[in-house]
């Protein structure tokens, strides 16, 4: 149930978002940012929610899902419509996306993805230590100059 509520708030929110962004700014159809918003709600929420952010953090999670909401926006936008604007529209539409879901995130790991399955998510301490030893610290053998100094004299 908290995937199918944390879906509807994504798909509800990306739906208003580039309807404003695409509809308003760009004059794209309805029907076509409809489209665009369902494939980029399911890929992002399976891609980016569900498989890297519990992997890693909020930056790294928001950074892919910009990168995956501009390929996904500017490939459907290059075959649904026609225009010449293709590059800017999807890079402003995957940079208001991307600010979505840096807040989105917030939600996904505080109430989806903190208790999943009863598993405790592992982190891994590296405790690196350098050796250390008496034999490094001091010489075992005498003075090596005393001992030369004492050969080169003439006898």
């Amino acid at each position: 149930m908290k995937h199918v509520k944390a879906l509807a708030i994504k798909f509800v929110s990306s739906l208003v978002l580039l309807s404003l962004i695409l509809g308003l700014l760009f004059d794209m159809a309805f029907s076509n940012i409809f489209l665009i918003t369902l494939v980029l709600g399911v890929a992002a929420y399976l891609i980016g929610d569900l498989m890297i952010l519990p992997r890693t953090n909020n930056t790294v999670a928001t950074i892919a899902d910009f990168g995956l909401a501009f390929l996904i926006i500017w490939f459907m936008s290059e075959n649904l419509t026609y225009g010449d604007n293709h590059f800017s529209m999807s890079l402003i539409a995957a940079l208001g996306v991307a600010i979505f879901e840096y807040m989105f995130h917030k939600y996904v790991a505080n109430n989806v993805v903190k208790n999943q399955g009863g598993q405790k998510q592992q982190t891994r301490k590296l405790q690196y230590q350098t050796e250390a030893s008496e034999e490094l610290l001091a010489p075992v053998r005498q003075d090596v100059r005393s001992s030369n100094e004492e050969n080169k004299k003439p006898q």
